[in-house]
């Protein structure tokens, strides 16, 4: 409709025109086009003789057929981004009861529960949960018993004379040169035992029987225990080691993960490309917003008391374990609670 006039009537009204009234009132006008004025159709003639735009219609309904296509694709692309981020939301929250199962478990099986239940109310820890632990197969992760390679204080008949098959056998610790003790009473930080069975052996994907004394990890045991210097030594032959793929046994560098001493991007804060972010250490600045110094790595002189050093050297327990299994485990938050309280053997 325009300006109130049905679009019948108007229709209506140009038939008329066409047929009846125009061949009468402009034959002079037809007469007297050149051939370009010949080629205008009737529908012009119209509009000059009344003073209405007939294209008017049909550009509006053009406009209108044009207007509806666009909000159809438009539609179709509103729809397609709300399916994707559909799609994508139910990839991150799981749609298959598996997942719904450790979605809604997760909490009731992780650390933080027993943090909260076990840890921080002090429980006490009977050496019966732990004898029972030690024999129990993927008691901190898909692995074997820890007695089926630890079970003998004599080196000859178990791996670094350790035995955990027994308190006393714990407490004893590694009786293979050089005599270490695995677990220190009331010190569950001490020792080697929160060690092995949290801290994965670096760099990532480096295979459980990797050899721990070839030239490149000895070149740092060396730098190490020769005072850690800023030196040509250093500079030439143990700070390329830590860019280069393959140079402690795995694909991945160490660089790839500790490139900086912020967090993003780099992994507990670490950075392996300069001399002075491997002597800062890791966690410089959570440690610092906690007041304490950062984690050093380094320690000058002394390559076994280095995290750098053990990292490089010393597997992640059980054998085989994968590393992306949470370190901070239930059961080992247990054992930890249990050693924090004087490792009784009652």
């Amino acid at each position: 409709m325009r300006n109130g006039m049905p679009r019948a009537l108007i229709t209506l009204m140009k038939i008329i025109l066409i047929l009846v009234v125009i061949p009468g009132l402009f034959s002079p006008i037809w007469a007297d086009d050149d051939k370009e004025g010949s080629e205008k159709s009737f529908e012009s003639l119209i509009e000059k003789a009344i003073g209405f735009d007939f294209h008017y219609l049909e550009v509006e309904e053009k406009e209108k057929k044009e207007a509806q296509k666009t909000k159809s694709r438009e539609h179709k692309k509103n729809k397609k981004h709300d399916d994707d981020d559909h799609h994508d939301e139910k990839e991150k929250q799981g749609d298959t009861p598996e997942d719904l199962v450790e979605a809604t478990t997760k909490n009731t099986l992780g650390g933080d529960v027993i943090q909260k239940l076990v840890v921080e109310r002090n429980i006490k820890i009977p050496y019966a949960y732990i004898d029972t632990l030690m024999r129990l197969p993927n008691a901190f992760g898909e692995g074997a018993a820890c007695i089926i390679c630890h079970s003998s204080n004599n080196p000859e008949k178990s791996y670094r004379g350790l035995d955990l098959s027994s308190c006393d056998g714990i407490l004893k610790g590694s009786m293979e040169e050089p005599v270490r003790k695995v677990v220190i009473p009331g010190k569950p930080k001490k020792g080697l035992m929160r060690r092995h069975i949290r801290n994965n052996r670096m760099p990532l994907g480096v295979p459980f029987d990797y050899p721990t004394d070839t030239p490149n990890i000895l070149s740092v045991k060396k730098w190490i225990d020769d005072g850690a210097k800023d030196n040509d030594y250093f500079r030439k032959k143990i700070l390329p080691l830590f860019a280069a793929p393959n140079a402690f046994g795995s694909p991945i560098p160490c660089t790839a993960c500790h490139m900086s001493n912020q967090e993003p991007p780099s992994f507990h804060e670490l950075d392996l490309t300069s001399y002075k972010g491997i002597m800062l250490g890791a966690d410089a600045i959570a440690k610092a917003q906690e007041g304490k110094p950062p984690v050093k790595i380094i320690k000058e002189g002394n390559s076994a008391a280095s995290k750098l050093y053990q990292r490089l050297v010393e597997n992640r327990m059980p054998a085989g374990i994968s590393p992306a299994i949470d370190r901070d485990h239930a059961n080992l938050q247990i054992l930890l609670q249990w050693i924090a309280q004087g490792a009784k053997c009652d």
